[in-house]
């Protein structure tokens, strides 16, 4: 109880940046127009599933609840994430497996849709895309196609949620690209990586550790690689300023990089957890990072 009345104390004393009630506000209002939408998304998943049983065959549509995946006190409420809908085809040479996330729980209910109903749209349109694709094979001859789409939690504690999604495409070889939500469940805030710096100096300080990092990894192990002084691919110099990030349970920040953006496929997603000790003079606060 000391515990949570002192993180309690310290979120009333946090300034807030403008920005991020700037992504609250925009989260609501865009929650209260989607709540509208919410029947016509649950009937697209029943006429998806129809309309890709015309061409493809057999489609499992299994929209029932799976055990919950995160179940964590927060001032005597349960925050839960589990799968909502599941999407499946298993043909010869065709292949999907569509999984929905959903958030419960969240002491802002805008939010909360705001992102579940996210969640959704991602998925209707790679599942959309899969079927599209699938019918466009089977018209020219035949071939194979893979989708797998699924989530994990990486953060769970009193103070922060981190999720996951990563999306699998298989075509001849395979790509895998991550998002990730971070969220403040106290705050009920959407966490921006611009938004946790003064400015953008961050984009530097990141970038230099990480490059040191990759020689570092390289120096160490033959078998690892990135794209540095590279005769064929064009070099690492810079993360974005939205660059995919999540923050872990001891409130380090990791940066993350889908497979073939920084190095060769065989190393797959990248991840690169940066000191905390290098952003100190440039967070905002010390509030999620420290």
């Amino acid at each position: 109880m000391k515990k949570i009345n002192k993180l309690k104390k310290n979120y009333d004393e946090t300034v807030i940046p403008s920005e991020l009630e700037d992504v609250v506000k925009a989260s609501i209002r865009q929650a209260k127009a989607s709540q509208k939408k919410r029947p016509f998304l649950k009937q697209w998943t029943i006429g998806a599933a129809a309309a890709a049983a015309l061409f493809i065959g057999s489609i499992n549509v299994s929209p029932s609840f799976a055990q919950a995946m995160a179940n964590v006190p927060l001032l005597g409420a349960i925050v839960d994430v589990f799968t909502a809908q599941q999407l499946t085809v298993d043909e010869k040479t065709y292949q999907a497996n569509v999984a929905t996330p959903e958030i419960e729980g969240l002491a802002d209910e805008g939010l909360q849709a705001s992102l579940n109903e996210k969640y959704l749209e991602e998925n209707k349109v790679l599942f959309e895309q899969f079927q599209q694709d699938a019918a466009e094979l089977e018209k020219a001859g035949g071939g194979h196609l893979g989708i797998d789409t699924g989530y994990e939690v990486k953060t769970d504690t009193d103070q922060l949620l981190s999720i996951a999604r990563y999306e699998v495409n298989t075509v001849g070889s395979s790509s895998t690209t991550m998002k990730y939500d971070t969220i403040d469940k106290q705050n009920s805030i959407l966490i921006t990586l611009p938004s946790l710096f003064k400015d953008d100096k961050y984009v530097d300080a990141i970038s230099s550790y990480v490059v040191g990092e990759m020689e570092r990894q390289m120096d160490a192990d033959e078998d690892i690689s990135y794209f540095l002084n590279s005769e064929f691919f064009e070099d690492f110099e810079t993360i974005q300023a939205d660059q995919s990030f999540y923050i872990t349970d001891n409130n380090k920040l990791v940066i993350s990089f889908d497979k073939y953006e920084v190095a060769p496929g065989y190393m797959g997603v990248v991840t690169f957890e940066i000191p905390s000790e290098i952003l100190s003079d440039l967070l905002v606060s010390d509030t999620y990072i420290n």
